[in-house]
């Protein structure tokens, strides 16, 4: 079965995080799918996390690099309906990205941000545990 995966999932693989092997596990053998401002996100994740400290500079090309190499399919999705979820539940327009394409295409959610899990309950969008 096919799942939408949100950035913090690439981003956990491509830092080589503590939760990398959870992600791995949980999705082999399935079809990634994202919305197609993935890449746009990764890469501002990226510089949030150099500009908080937490990441040196020189690391963050090739973290996205490595986040590219990630097979996804990434697919457009309803951005109004996306929007109108952000305002509801007050989360940022690119996690109701995920939430929406995850509805659109009646698949799970797999994250590793605990706030769009709880909303992903909320919208009754099944999460991968």
């Amino acid at each position: 079965m096919d799942v939408v995966a949100d950035a913090s999932v690439f981003l956990s693989v491509a830092l080589r995080e503590p939760a990398r092997e959870w992600v791995i596990e949980r999705t082999r053998g399935r079809d990634i799918v994202s919305p197609d401002v993935l890449y746009y996100e990764i890469g501002n994740a990226l510089i949030a996390l150099k500009k908080r400290g937490m990441l040196d500079g020189s690391k963050v090309s090739p973290a996205f690099e490595e986040a590219q190499k990630i097979a996804v399919y990434l697919v457009p999705f309803g951005i109004h309906d996306a929007l109108k979820i952000a305002l509801r539940y007050n989360i940022y327009a690119y996690d109701a990205y995920y939430l929406q394409c995850a509805i659109e295409r009646r698949l799970p959610l797999i994250t590793l941000d605990e706030g769009m899990r709880d909303v992903a309950e909320k919208l009754k969008i099944t999460l991968v545990e």
